[in-house]
Formats: C-alpha cells, sequence, structure tokens
C-alpha cells in the first residue's frame, strides 16, 4: 500500500479503536460509581429450637438477667482436717503387753473411757510400793496418836513422842512418792489392782486410728489410739497473695462440698498464717465450721467462700448455666427463634452464682437449668453436619 493510501487509512483505524475501547472504559467508571455488590453474610449461628415437650423434658428453664447485689467473696478450694486443738494420741507411759481391746476405729468414745488395758511389770512394781508406803504410814499414825497420848499424860517421855512424829511424818513422805509415782506412771492408786494399766480416752470424740492388738506389746511413748473431737473441723486453704487485704479474721464463710451438693455449711474465718509461701505466693487460712452431725469428714475437698465486707453489683447466673464449649466458656441465649450458645467472660464464684462481667446484656434471657442438655444437642447436630 502507498504512503497516501496509510494517510486516509489512519483516522479511520483511529476512530475503529476509539469505539471499540468504549465500552470497557465505561464499564470501569460503573465499577468506581457503583461498588460491586457485597457477598452475601456469613450464615448467622445455628439455633437449637426445641417444643415445649422437648423443654420440659430436657428441664431447660430461662431467666432475664439483671444486674444484682452481691456480697463480694473469695472462692479458695480447701481441705478439710481435725481441729488441732482437739486431737490427742493416747499412749502408754510404760511398755507393756495388751490384754484387752474395748475401742475399734470410728467408734465414738467418752472422756475417761477405758480403750484398752495392758499388763505392765513397772505399774505393777509401782502399785506394790504404794501399797506398802500406805500400810506403813497406818503404822505409824497409829503409833503417833499412841505416844501422844501417852505423853499427855507423863508416862511416856518427850523423846518418845518426837520420835513417834517423826516416824510418821517420813511414813507419809514416802507414801506421797509412791503415789506421786503412780501419777506420774499415768495411773492413779484407785485405778484397778496389779499390774493391770488402763489407757483412756482424754476427753469425748471419735477413735480416728487405731494400733492396738490384743496379745501385742506395746512400748513406751507409742501411740496406740488417736481420739479426735470432730465436732468442729478445721477447714485448710491458701490465699493468694492478691486477695490478702480481703481476708479478716473474724469474716464469715461458707463451706460446700461434693457429698452433700446444694447444701452450705457455715463458718468463721479464724486463721492467717504469718508468713507467705514464696513459691506459690499463697497464705495458709484456716476456716473453724461445725460439725454436730458429723458429716463433715476430715480429708475431704471443699469449697470455701470467705466474706470481704463488701457488696458488687454485676450480671448474675447459677454455675451450671456455664459451661465450657471448645475450651470457652459458653452459655445458652433464648430468643423467639431458639437457644444460640454465645461465649461470655467470667469473674469471681458468689454464693453459688458466678459473675459474667462480659458477653450478655441486662435482660437477655438465659437458659438457667438444662444448659448440659443443650450443649449434648448441639454437639450432636455439629457431628450429624460433618458426616
Amino acid at each position: 500500500m502507498n504512503t497516501p493510501s496509510l494517510r486516509l487509512l489512519a483516522p479511520i483505524l483511529f476512530l475503529a479503536l476509539l469505539g471499540g475501547c468504549g465500552p470497557s472504559e465505561k464499564a470501569g467508571e460503573q465499577t468506581a460509581i457503583k461498588p460491586a455488590a457485597k457477598k452475601s453474610a456469613e450464615p448467622e449461628e445455628k439455633r437449637l429450637v426445641l417444643n415445649a415437650d422437648e423443654l420440659r423434658k430436657a428441664g431447660i428453664r430461662t431467666e432475664a438477667i439483671e444486674p444484682q447485689q452481691k456480697s463480694e467473696r473469695i472462692a479458695l478450694t480447701a481441705t478439710i482436717q481435725p481441729n488441732q486443738d482437739r486431737i490427742a494420741r493416747v499412749l502408754p507411759r510404760v511398755p507393756g503387753r495388751i490384754t484387752r481391746v474395748s475401742a475399734n476405729l470410728g467408734d465414738a468414745v467418752k472422756g475417761g473411757q477405758t480403750l484398752a488395758v495392758l499388763e505392765s511389770i513397772d505399774v505393777g512394781e509401782a502399785r506394790s510400793m504404794h501399797a506398802q508406803a500406805r500400810s506403813e504410814a497406818a503404822l505409824a499414825q497409829a503409833n503417833f496418836e499412841r505416844a501422844k497420848q501417852l505423853f499427855a499424860e507423863n508416862i511416856v517421855p518427850q523423846k518418845d513422842y518426837l520420835k513417834a512424829r517423826f516416824d510418821l511424818e517420813r511414813a507419809q513422805a514416802v507414801l506421797r512418792a509412791a503415789g506421786e509415782k503412780l501419777e506420774m506412771l499415768g495411773v492413779g492408786s484407785s485405778d484397778g489392782v496389779g499390774a493391770a494399766y488402763p489407757l483412756v480416752a482424754p476427753f469425748a470424740g471419735t477413735v480416728i486410728e487405731k494400733k492396738a492388738v490384743f496379745g501385742g506389746l506395746a512400748q513406751a511413748d507409742q501411740s496406740l489410739f488417736i481420739v479426735a473431737d470432730l465436732s468442729t473441723l478445721w477447714v485448710e486453704a491458701d490465699l493468694f497473695e492478691k486477695d490478702l487485704a480481703k481476708a479478716k479474721p473474724g469474716a464469715r464463710a461458707s463451706v460446700t462440698v461434693a457429698g452433700y451438693p446444694g447444701e452450705v455449711f457455715r463458718g468463721r474465718l479464724t486463721y492467717l498464717s504469718g508468713t507467705m509461701d514464696t513459691t506459690t505466693r499463697t497464705v495458709k487460712v484456716r476456716v473453724e465450721v461445725a460439725n454436730a452431725d458429723r458429716r463433715l469428714k476430715p480429708g475431704m475437698f471443699a469449697n470455701v467462700a470467705i466474706d470481704t465486707g463488701t457488696t458488687v453489683t454485676a450480671l448474675l447466673l447459677p454455675v451450671d448455666a456455664v459451661l465450657l464449649l471448645q475450651g470457652q466458656a459458653t452459655v445458652f441465649v433464648a430468643d423467639r427463634e431458639g437457644f444460640a450458645p454465645r461465649a461470655v467472660q467470667t469473674g469471681a464464684t458468689l454464693d453459688g452464682s458466678i459473675v459474667v462481667t462480659s458477653g450478655l446484656e441486662p435482660g437477655e434471657k438465659v437458659a438457667v437449668s438444662g444448659a448440659y442438655s443443650l450443649k449434648a444437642r448441639l454437639l450432636r447436630s455439629q457431628m450429624s453436619e460433618k458426616d
């Protein structure tokens, strides 16, 4: 093609190219002015829908939560121990052979009740010496009375009277020493005869340990029984350093144990240790609780809530309403469409209720009972969806 022809075609080609680009540019302008439609919203959390009969069978009950005022408490885990001021080891002070055992493990005993009897050579000798000293003292007393009367009638000289008085005083001193030895051995002059050595309970309580065996040999200072007064118990726990200023001796406390769900045992904070464990940064504390019916047992694990003397206003839920779902504290919120799980943040436990610090708003309805049934249904539905 010659040069003049190209010059004539150039404007036509330019217009054609310009026309071909027009629709694309216009489309670009529309995209800038009108953004592309948003993607469809993420599907909402699947709700559990139950009819009235299913709600009744599952024991599901809802409540609208509102802020409540509660006494602030320090929640601790603890163990129950015997009252160490009312516990005693019963042991002989002399060696001997056990000839009778009259108390068993777990028996309730009275103060002064015989738990076991030993035969002890030391006790036999001490009783024999005491009996001899008593006879000599009685004879010396009679001689003194006779000498006193004869001296008053001027029948015997004064030296005979003085000698009789000296013999009486010496015999009485020997008798006192023999009696004191019996007391040191743990028996009185009237506690049995011969070599019998009774072991008695020092106070009313329960036998919580027994090592006495019929026919066995017992050594001096060997513990054969432990008797504890279980009418009061000590509940011991570790208090974290951050809560130290809130705990005051004499503060009221409540104790709960797994063995008696729903029951609360009342007590008082009686002791805070004067030292801190540098490893755990905790202080030993003790709550004393009455146990007149003996239902609480030493060795039990317990939960203790100690009153701080202050009140807090917070959203509270029963402990059973909050459960773990994939490691997160979760509640089931109810609305017209059903029940939906919702993650929440929780705080302290106050008198059987748990503080919800975030995740819920006042007035929302929450499943306060039957939450575990809802969790089971939710997990079943998620498993079926995966299948």
